[in-house]
């Protein structure tokens, strides 16, 4: 992977009015996100890309979110998003350094996880390596999760496998201040 450049050319400032404004409002003030820039490149992308956020308030706790992002971006060794999201969210959803290591190298049965939080993280690593849960996992999960809840780890999950496609496929360069991923 290029340590410096995307495999397709992000978009340059200055930019377009309308991408500046969708980057202020995205970034808040911060400059934009490799993968915002080259996505931006793309009208269609841009748009379809922008549709599926889901970083508004959502059933979800901002722990939970991440929780999700982090162990689904980690999975798909993308560091990229992993990094960003460590950076951006892990302190403000109460991550400790341990579990932020324990979502790149251990699973649900890791001893810094609640009993709702492993059954979270073996709810993500079930879609991950199999599209789908067993009775058993769907039962741990429902026993701390409702359906609005659960639809919405799907959908963090299979956007963030998204995400982490575009990022690895890319092979955009990790962002200056993004955390790296822990050493083994």
């Amino acid at each position: 992977m290029s340590s410096t450049m995307s495999r397709i050319t992000p978009l340059s400032p200055p930019y377009p009015p309308e991408i500046q404004a969708q980057f202020d409002r995205i970034m808040r003030g911060a400059p934009p996100l490799m993968l915002f820039r080259v996505m931006a490149g793309h009208a269609r992308a841009w748009d379809k890309f922008r549709a599926s956020s889901l970083l508004d308030p959502g059933p979800l706790s901002l722990r939970e979110r991440e929780i999700v992002i982090d162990r689904t971006c980690a999975l798909a060794r993308c560091e990229y998003e992993w990094g960003v999201h460590v950076a951006i969210f892990a302190k403000a959803a109460q991550l400790t350094e341990t579990e932020v290591r324990a979502t790149v190298q251990d699973g649900a049965e890791a001893s810094c996880w609640s009993q709702a939080e492993k059954a979270l993280i073996a709810a993500v690593d079930a879609l991950h390596h199999r599209a789908t849960w067993s009775e058993a996992e769907f039962a741990a999960l429902r026993a701390h999760y409702d359906e609005a809840k659960i639809l919405e780890i799907i959908l963090l999950c299979g956007f963030y496998r998204t995400v982490a496609y575009l990022a690895n496929g890319l092979a955009l360069p990790l962002e200056e201040n993004a955390a790296r991923f822990p050493q083994l």
